[in-house]
């Protein structure tokens, strides 16, 4: 039994398997993030019990249910696939941290981001352009309540990588290294970290976003 079936077993869930048959030009496939990636997030320190994580393209609930059990945070988890969402509904009955976690069926380019929400976790959901639109929500979330916000991005596209270096509001916090987590020691095997700073440049940008 691999360390992914593992996880699952403890945290009575299912969750593995890549499956494209709802991806499209703006929206990826579903492919969940190593444990072991996520083990080396939870054991960064970066997220604890008061915070409330949210998954952007959860899928089926690894991040999230991991996480609430590792660090014992709150989780919301994001997708427009309503079926994947049925999945992780199906998880959380028996998952054993489900009653930290919940799901919301929606794209994220229209949901609002609640003003409770401190972490946000990124595994290459969906296309740059969603991206930006989601990236406006976090600046209008931040400007109904200031504080420190930190997006983690696992496995950078250089687009999402641009368009986060770009964004008025964020500025880099560190890089955590995966790359020896796995044989072929890829460069982007890692997780982007970028925080909220001091954005005066994005006030006469921010968008008033329903």
């Amino acid at each position: 039994m691999n360390t992914d079936e593992r996880w699952d077993r403890l945290l009575r869930i299912r969750t593995t398997g890549r499956d494209d048959s709802r991806s499209d030009t703006y929206h990826y496939p579903y492919e969940p993030t190593p444990y072991s990636v996520l083990e080396r997030l939870a054991s960064s320190g970066l997220i604890r019990k008061g915070n409330h994580l949210l998954d952007m393209g959860c899928g089926k609930g690894r991040v999230d249910f991991f996480l609430a059990y590792e660090t014992r945070c709150a989780c919301t988890g994001i997708d427009f696939d309503a079926r994947m969402i049925e999945i992780a509904e199906r998880n959380r009955l028996h998952a054993v941290p489900g009653s930290r976690v919940r799901f919301i069926n929606k794209p994220a380019e229209n949901c609002k981001i609640p003003d409770s929400v401190d972490r946000i976790y990124f595994f290459n959901p969906f296309s740059t352009e969603i991206l930006l639109k989601v990236l406006a929500r976090i600046r209008a979330s931040w400007y109904r309540a200031p504080r420190t916000i930190l997006l983690f991005i696992y496995y950078p596209s250089f687009g999402f990588r641009d368009a986060l270096t770009a964004d008025p509001l964020l500025v880099p916090d560190r890089e955590i290294d995966c790359r020896d987590l796995f044989k072929n020691s890829d460069p982007r095997e890692q997780i982007l970290v970028f925080r909220t700073g001091e954005p005066d440049a994005a006030e006469s940008q921010i968008e008033d976003v329903p």
